[in-house]
């Protein structure tokens, strides 16, 4: 009974630091709604057509891709990372950086308007969430342990981008 115990507490604890998960963010820029209305508004079908199963699981029911699994992660091109689901430019190559953690991270987005920002409290935890500001798309969260700058650390999945290779 006591191993069975130490063993759900270990996996409460990998959880809850999944991903270096802190809550909260440097950043002042405000908080978003959950029920906030967006460029682009499709219904579910239309969302489940646009998109792959797991650009649909990940950008419309808020999934997360494994880590050290997406195309992103230890990409190096020069150019601007935009939502797979809108288009829209959120990153540029310039404010990524090698995280560690599994998944691109940036520490700022192109521009204060290019996302959304949402209180997260699944799984107990309180993080926030980071959506695409045009279609409301999930793209990940956002810590406030990055480099300077900015001290943040934008940790999205690559399902949620695209990209745009700098025109030489």
């Amino acid at each position: 009974m006591a191993q069975s115990k130490l063993l759900l507490l270990l996996a409460m604890l990998m959880i809850s630091t999944l991903g270096s998960c802190q809550s909260g963010s440097k950043n002042e820029k405000p908080k978003a709604k959950a029920s906030m209305t967006y460029n682009i508004n499709k219904s579910e079908a239309e969302w489940r057509k646009a998109l792959t199963p797991e650009q649909f699981k990940v950008l419309r029911q808020k999934g997360t891709e494994r880590a050290f699994s997406g195309k992103y992660n230890k990409h190096k091109e020069e150019g601007v990372y935009t939502c797979a689901a809108c288009g829209q430019e959120l990153f540029s190559s310039k404010t990524k950086f090698d995280s560690g953690t599994g998944w691109p991270s940036y520490f700022k987005p192109i521009s204060k308007e290019a996302v959304a920002e949402i209180t997260d409290t699944e799984y107990g935890m309180v993080r926030t969430e980071v959506v695409c500001s045009n279609c409301g798309g999930h793209l990940g969260h956002v810590f406030n342990d990055g480099p300077k700058p900015t001290g943040l650390r934008y940790c999205l999945n690559s399902v949620s981008l695209g990209f745009v290779e700098k025109e030489q």
